[in-house]
């Protein structure tokens, strides 16, 4: 599997559980099901008594993001999530949470923003440190379960 899908999906994942949510399962090696073809995946449950509807859609975006930020920092290569096909769902993700924001400008701009705002944060030493952590493991196991994500995070939020 391709260490830049584990760099993605630790990005999914790193940021899902900083935000509060919790992460049932990621995997580099989904099943190939009669859904659309996917190439990894990240499962994740949102207490949702513990955000307002707001804080939640902002947390979505957050995560939604965090894929496409993480592989940028790992590959280099500093594109806009919204024009990289591989990126399409996230970036749909992120753009449908938001379907409060009506005009698209402000929208858009508020995308770029928690863009360059996450890559600000995955950038940092400690919180890399975490990611690659992760990604590590997705390379050598191809699936997490949520105690092992919770144990492999754990000396970052404890």
């Amino acid at each position: 599997m391709s260490e830049v899908s584990a760099y993605h999906e630790a990005g999914h994942v790193f940021v899902a559980v900083r935000a509060g949510g919790r992460v049932v399962s990621a995997t580099i090696d989904p099943d190939w099901d009669d859904g659309p073809a996917r190439y990894a995946d990240v499962q994740i449950e949102w207490p949702l008594d513990q955000f307002t509807e707001r804080e939640l859609n902002e947390s979505i975006v957050m995560v939604a993001l965090a894929g496409p930020v993480a592989e940028m920092i790992y590959t280099g290569d500093p594109f806009h999530p919204g024009l990289v096909a591989e990126w399409a769902d996230d970036w749909r993700t992120a753009w449908e949470a938001l379907h409060h924001l009506k005009d698209q400008r402000k929208r858009l701009a508020y995308l770029e923003r928690q863009t360059q705002s996450l890559y600000q944060l995955l950038r940092r030493d400690e919180i890399w440190e975490a990611i690659a952590t992760i990604a590590d493991h997705l390379l050598a196991h191809e699936t997490l379960e949520q105690a092992e994500i919770d144990e492999i995070l754990e000396p970052w939020f404890s």
